[in-house]
């Protein structure tokens, strides 16, 4: 009888979370997503509900003229099932939106990619986007990058152990422990005997820490200048808004260049009007 009360509970875990990541997926599409948009498709266990509800607004006609860019293979595969149309960034280097999850998000809205592998070409895609949605739920909320989820780096197969250890020495990554991926390059798992090997023929070093990273764009920067390195699962100042899932629903934030941007062209009013006020003043005192 034990077993029968406990099947239930865990089941309720497992489907509460995907419902998570569900609402959040669909959501995003729902907000973000208009007709006659070039979208960037995410990859990962949340980017597939926002994949997954572009394909229904798409077939019900909600939405038109809409062409979409993968940032992976098994992305693509599910958006061609969907009957979702496909380009890439040789043909449109400009995209209105592109929506993806993240491992963790810190609370300077800087992201953790690449737990599924697919970190340099969901960078590529995301870059090139005016915005940038992060679905999440709210486990991947964390008070500082790198002990909850390792940063995955994507480096060369050429001379990869020289690479590892060049990785390991810089002083911005110091305290890491950095382990060579093994088996599937779509998990940090170690699930087979031979090297995982992403989309792109490279290979993938993912850094544990046990302490947060003290300078998270610091470290960005020297793993990007490293020869050897393609690129990082550090993704600093890119999100345009975050939607977390929780138990409470769905919630919205975003980074504040937007409020500072407002309150600059503030005090730039502010300033113009004083110097006007003080032209005037000068003025009359002159008449006088």
């Amino acid at each position: 009888s034990s077993t029968t009360t406990s099947q239930p509970t865990i089941h309720h875990k497992m489907t509460s979370q995907e419902e998570l990541k569900k609402q959040t997926g669909y959501k995003s599409v729902d907000d973000y997503v208009s007709s006659g948009m070039v979208v960037g498709l995410g990859t990962g266990s949340t980017a597939y509900y926002a994949v997954e509800r572009l394909g229904q607004k798409l077939k019900s006609g909600e939405l038109k003229d809409i062409v979409a860019i993968p940032t992976s293979i098994r992305t693509k595969e599910q958006a061609e099932s969907l009957g979702i149309p496909l380009v890439t960034l040789d043909t449109h280097s400009k995209l209105d939106v592109a929506i993806d999850g993240a491992d963790n998000v810190d609370p300077g809205f800087n992201l953790v990619k690449g737990g599924g592998g697919a970190l340099l070409r969901e960078k590529m895609v995301e870059l090139a986007a005016d915005k940038f949605i992060v679905i999440v739920d709210e486990s991947k909320l964390c008070g500082g990058l790198g002990p909850t989820f390792p940063i995955p780096v994507e480096i060369t197969p050429f001379c990869h152990e020289h690479t590892i250890r060049t990785i390991a020495a810089l002083p911005s990554c110091e305290g890491c422990k950095a382990v060579l991926r093994m088996g599937s390059s779509s998990n940090n798992k170690v699930d087979g005997d031979e090297i995982a090997v992403t989309d792109n023929g490279n290979y993938i070093v993912d850094l544990h820490f046990a302490e947060a990273i003290k300078n998270v764009p610091k470290m960005a920067a020297d793993l990007k200048a490293l020869c050897g390195v393609v690129d990082h699962g550090l993704f600093c100042g890119m999100t345009t808004a975050v939607l977390c899932a929780g138990a409470d629903g769905v919630t919205v934030t975003a980074p504040e260049k937007k409020n500072k941007a407002e309150k600059i062209v503030k005090n730039m009013a502010f300033l113009s009007a004083a110097v006007g006020l003080l032209a005037v003043s000068t003025m009359i005192i002159r008449k006088r």
